[in-house]
């Protein structure tokens, strides 16, 4: 009784250290770790355009405060000048509505500006206040000669350069705080649009980082399984391959709540904002995209068949737009659910590949797949066509590295090959395996 008890204990010791506790470990660590900086950048990109409708609108309307203060000083100049001739009151109109104009148009360019200015912005301000009071105070003291009847001195200070130095100073004013508002609005959408154009990318690094991170975690589960495959006794190998599902189904179930939190993330930032609306919608929408590519790929353990035209289309979703142009041939062909993850994780290094290198990489490339069965064989092409001149992946796909170890472990599991050639326009995979598992 004790040595069987003694050679159970050494079996659960043994199953402990064959465990994959450390490796899952990091393995977690290194998806959210993946999410969190998609998380950053989503983040970063709505607060980017959030700056940039502000900045529009504090723009425009400085600059319309900037055109109420020439307005109002041109309307008060033109009816001088007409005052003068005529000695009308009806052409001071235009100089009273530009009185009436001038000054809480100051005052909001002053409100909308704030403090935070630089000292070329707070220099130009109290410059135009103070070339504005200079010319509007020309303007009332010839309007007040006029009516006093001193027209010679009204007629020498209309002629003097007075009025007109106060004017080219206000105009050039003007027009040196627009230019600076208008850079402020330039810089502020070029930063907007920098955040977007990170934000699909690290979209792809995190589905990368997760498909490798089920590679190494599908590795680990599989070494785990020999170790318990070496054990004597039957029930200890059993319970260590339900520890061993356990814990991949664990790794799963994870992933699943990440990706859930970062949809929650998204959701949640925009809420109640209408013009982030479209953004947060198309950010939705990939990472759900991501979500059911994943969840197809790794296969339905209550599913004992796999649909290889899903498997495809959900690999290649997440990427596809009207910009990125496919063509797909081949109808539903039923597989054995073994095989859906080794085709899914080449789909995706293929896609991923494409993306980076391939006919995705610039506008105007072309993806072809298609698929058919014939004598119990499945034949799956890959053809990627960029535009003359464009194909930069040869090298990077020629590299030895995790990518084409990963697709040589597939082709194994798959028990067919896998084969790759470059040429001057892309790259095209021939995947050839048994429709049998």
């Amino acid at each position: 009784m004790a040595a069987a008890n003694d050679q159970a204990s050494a079996a659960r010791w043994r199953l402990w250290r064959s465990g994959p506790h450390i490796p899952s470990l990091l393995l977690f660590v290194i998806v959210a770790i993946a999410l969190l900086g998609t998380a950053i950048a989503i983040l970063t990109t709505v607060e980017a355009e959030r700056v940039e409708r502000q900045q529009v609108e504090r723009t425009s309307a400085a600059i319309a405060s900037l055109n109420d203060i020439m307005r109002a000083t041109m309307n008060g100049e033109t009816a001088q000048r007409g005052y003068f001739i005529t000695i009308d009151e009806r052409y001071l109109e235009p100089y009273y509505y530009g009185r009436s104009r001038y000054r809480p148009a100051l005052d909001r360019l002053k409100q909308l500006l704030g403090t935070q200015l630089s000292p070329e912005q707070r220099d130009l301000v109290a410059e135009i206040e103070r070339v504005g009071d200079a010319k509007w105070a020309e303007l009332d003291g010839t309007i007040s000669q006029v009516r006093q009847g001193q027209i010679i001195a009204a007629h020498n200070r209309i002629l003097s350069d007075e009025g007109q130095l106060a004017m080219l100073a206000l105009r050039n004013a003007v027009g040196r705080l627009q230019a600076i508002e208008d850079r402020s609005l330039a810089t502020s959408r070029s930063r907007s649009a920098a955040a977007e154009a990170r934000l699909l990318p690290a979209l792809a690094a995190l589905f990368v980082v997760i498909v490798a991170a089920l590679g190494l975690g599908l590795w680990q589960v599989t070494r785990t399984a020999r170790a318990e495959a070496a054990a004597a006794n039957a029930a200890t190998i059993a319970e260590a391959r339900d520890r061993a599902d356990l814990l991949a189904r664990e790794l799963n179930h994870r992933v699943k709540n990440l990706f859930a939190v970062i949809l929650a993330i998204v959701r949640m930032t925009g809420k109640g904002d209408m013009a982030a609306k479209p953004v947060i919608d198309r950010i939705t929408n990939r990472l759900q995209a991501l979500v059911t590519a994943h969840e197809v790929s790794q296969g339905a353990p209550d599913r004992p068949v796999v649909d290889l035209a899903e498997l495809v289309a959900t690999a290649i979703a997440p990427y596809r737009s009207d910009s990125e142009r496919c063509e797909l041939d081949g109808g539903r062909l039923i597989l054995s659910a073994r095989l859906a993850v080794p085709i899914g994780l080449v789909l995706h290094e293929l896609v991923t590949n494409a993306v980076k290198y391939g006919a995705w990489a610039k506008p105007g490339g072309l993806l072809k797949v298609s698929w058919r069965e014939s004598g119990g064989r499945v034949r799956l092409d890959w053809e990627e066509l960029c535009e003359a001149g464009e194909w930069s992946g040869e090298q990077a796909d020629a590299r030895e590295g995790f990518g084409s170890m990963l697709i040589r472990s597939s082709a194994q599991q798959l028990g067919g090959t896998i084969d790759r050639s470059f040429g001057t326009r892309g790259v095209v995979v021939r995947i050839d395996f048994p429709a049998e598992a």
